[in-house]
């Protein structure tokens, strides 16, 4: 067995060394049987008898052998099976532990990609650093890991590439959403101030019951549905209150924020995103140039702002450095110049009062929702009062017309009443007292016409929607006050005297009119106490107050007055110079008529007519209108007979003249307005009166001797004077 398990050549040297050993044998046989030869011829004899049974045995060996041989065989064959599935058993078990090392690195990397193609990007990245730091190094002498070391890089950057993507749609989801975000935001502002507002009033007893009595029956409903619709409105969308998270979707934001970080390009990512929203902000703060022209425009751009800085403040509370206070400070103080700019031009634009007013509105909700979210808005009541101005000259203008189209419609006319009804209809409106006017029976007539009751109302109103301004401004009664009784004081001072003094220049308006306009503004003048009461009903501010403005309205209404005045004066004039126009006086007849002239007589009459009507007016106005007339009256008669085209003069002339003098002195005699002292009206014609007198009588020797002298007959006779009527 040794032999056979030995090296190959073994049998070889085993046979060659059986060889020798059997010659060796042979010899020690051959001395052997030389030394006992029959020894061994009788062992040959005996080897001879055994020689056929060891042929006989050889056979059964062999055949043994080939019998073992065969059995063998199939052994041998079961031996290489075993051998051989022991070594794949091996391999297998090989196999096994290698592959226990790799499925993690596959399933981590399996677990990628599905987080991959489901978008989950910040999971993928921490997979990834898994996979780097600790699966990868356990079998990174495979191939498909070096794959895999390789791939990841690659997937990074599309991660980035991706998320960046994500963020770009971001940013223009909330560059679309900003508007309705921030029409969501201001919305919800309102009506918590409403609901706060109303909750004050109503534990506000004092302050509720101050406003009942000044606010009209008008006001106060429209409160009270405005304050009911915002309640029902409230009730309905209770369940469904928005905010920026349920418009924009915020997630991208904040995986790509993670994501970044992840990478360690956060500050990369921080600066991109403020970068960006920047370039947005400047976008929204651009107005559109039609902007001006409807309520819907400001809208949008105050909801776009809203939305914007919605946006950044959520993003300022739930995110770590992504933008931080400085930064958004820094951005809405840019904003806010910004804005400010904006509606100062844009305000600028705006004629129609309504509008404006609407625009106030829209800058307090813009304001106290940016308020709400920690933002500074004090510029933006700074501005309001620019604003404020603005709209109270746009008031003024408006009001200008209204005050045009009621001056318009008057008919300068008493107001007729022909019941007690109509009469307190016109109480109610305007506050009149005249305890003797109301001792008299129905019908009866009101002093003034129709436009006092409807300027007094139109002043009110005006004080309402100037109030309408003041209100939201966080401002004190005392400021309010102020404001009212300032814009008041224009209203009056400016607009309504200047359409006064316009109205007084008319060619159209009379002397009728021009009487009834001082006796409105007598009336307006004593109702400007009740104005004041009606603002310090309206304040709760009392007029006793050190700091407490009065209106200017007396002043105005006297303004008027005197130029109503002045032009009764000058009207009366001119109608006196139209009357004097038509005289045709024959110069060169022998004698006179023996009557006054008709154009004379025709011109008494009408200033006769025109100082009855004169008789509701102070008796100082009638009075200085009656001794301008006829000064007037005198001098112009005065330049008809020095008229340098009057050549001659007859003294029939003269003496029809003095029949038209002595008419003239009698209606002066007459008092045709009650108050003048003694002959003081008389005085006016003096001066023709001693001429016409000189010439009648031929006098001229008293006229000299006297001349210079304080008793002289005809003082008033101015001696070139006479020279030239005594030429003629």
């Amino acid at each position: 067995r040794s032999v056979y398990d030995d090296q190959p050549n073994a049998h070889q040297r085993f046979m060659e060394k059986l060889d020798a050993c059997i010659r060796n044998h042979d010899r020690e046989i051959e001395k052997m049987c030389n030394f006992h030869h029959q020894g061994f011829v009788d062992a040959i004899t005996e080897l001879l008898k055994v020689r056929a049974d060891a042929e006989k045995l050889k056979v059964q060996v062999t055949d043994t052998n080939r019998r073992l041989q065969d059995a063998g065989k199939e052994v041998i064959a079961q031996t290489e099976e075993i051998i051989r599935c022991r070594v794949q058993q091996r391999n297998i078990t090989t196999v096994v532990e290698k592959l226990q090392l790799c499925l993690p690195v596959l399933e981590m990397y399996s677990k990628l990609k599905e987080q991959m193609n489901v978008k989950r990007y910040y999971s993928a990245l921490k997979t990834m650093e898994q996979l780097e730091n600790f699966y990868l190094p356990r079998v990174s002498q495979y191939r498909f890991c070096q794959i895999m070391i390789e791939n990841l890089p690659k997937l990074r950057e599309e991660i980035k590439e991706i998320s960046m993507s994500d963020l770009k749609d971001f940013l223009e989801s909330i560059r679309k959403h900003s508007d309705r975000i921030g029409e969501t935001a201001m919305k919800q502002a309102q009506q918590q101030k409403t609901f706060s507002t109303a909750l004050q009033k109503q534990n506000n007893v004092n302050y509720g019951r101050n406003m009942h009595l000044v606010r009209s029956r008008i006001w106060e409903s429209k409160n009270e549905i405005t304050l009911k619709r915002t309640f029902e409105e409230d009730d309905e969308h209770e369940e469904e209150v928005l905010t920026a998270q349920d418009l924009v979707d915020f997630s991208p934001v904040y995986r790509c924020l993670h994501i970044y970080s992840v990478l360690g390009d956060g500050e990369i990512f921080e600066n991109y995103y403020r970068k960006q929203r920047r370039k947005q902000a400047r976008l929204v703060l651009q107005p559109q140039s039609s902007m001006h022209e409807t309520v819907e425009g400001y809208r949008r751009y105050f909801s776009q702002i809203v939305g914007f800085f919605v946006v950044e403040d959520h993003i300022l509370h739930v995110t770590q450095g992504l933008v931080t206070r400085t930064y958004t400070e820094e951005l809405w103080n840019m904003a806010l110049s910004k804005i400010i700019a904006v509606l100062r031009t844009h305000s600028s634009y705006c004629s129609d009062p309504d509008l404006v007013l609407e625009l106030k509105n829209l800058i307090v909700v813009f304001a106290d929702t940016l308020q709400g979210y920690g933002f500074p808005v004090n510029r933006l009541f700074d501005l309001l009062f620019e604003i404020r101005d603005q709209y109270n000259e746009t008031l003024l203008k408006k009001w200008s017309g209204l005050f045009r189209d009621i001056f318009e419609a008057d008919n300068y006319s008493p107001i007729p009443v022909a019941n007690e009804e109509e009469y307190k209809i016109v109480i109610s409106k305007f506050p009149f007292q005249d305890p003797e006017l109301d001792k008299q029976s129905f019908p009866k007539k009101l002093p003034m016409s129709q436009s006092v009751p409807q300027i007094y109302i139109q002043v009110k109103e005006f004080i309402y929607a100037s109030l309408k301004f003041s209100e939201s401004l966080h401002r004190s009664s005392t400021e309010i006050d102020d404001m009212l009784r300032k814009s008041t004081n224009l209203l009056l001072t400016r607009t309504l005297s200047s359409c006064l003094q316009n109205l007084i220049k008319k060619p159209h308006i009379g002397l009728t009119e021009l009487v009834q306009i001082i006796i409105n503004t007598t009336h307006l003048e004593q109702a400007c106490k009740y104005l004041e009461d009606f603002i310090s009903n309206i304040t709760n501010i009392s007029q006793v107050t050190v700091h407490t403005a009065r209106l200017y309205g007396l002043s105005t209404f006297k303004d008027a007055r005197h130029a109503a005045e002045g032009e009764i004066y000058t009207k009366l004039n001119q109608k006196i110079d139209e009357f004097i126009q038509i005289a045709d006086y024959d110069w060169t007849m022998s004698e006179s008529d023996g009557r006054a002239s008709g154009y004379l007589m025709d011109l008494i009459n009408f200033l006769r007519s025109t100082f009855q009507v004169f008789t509701h007016l102070p008796g100082k106005v009638a009075q200085t209108a009656c001794m301008s007339a006829c000064q007037h009256l005198s001098t112009s008669l005065m330049q008809m007979l020095l008229d340098s085209e009057l050549k001659q003069i007859s003294m029939g002339a003269i003496q029809q003249f003095n029949l038209d003098v002595i008419q003239c002195e009698l209606f002066a005699s007459s008092e045709p307005v009650p108050g003048f002292q003694g002959d003081t009206l008389q005085l006016a014609f003096i001066d023709l009166r001693q001429l016409l007198d000189l010439f009648m009588v031929w006098d001229w020797s008293t006229y000299l001797a006297d001349y210079g002298q304080g008793t002289s007959k005809y003082l008033r006779v101015n001696p070139s004077t006479a020279l030239t009527l005594l030429e003629k």
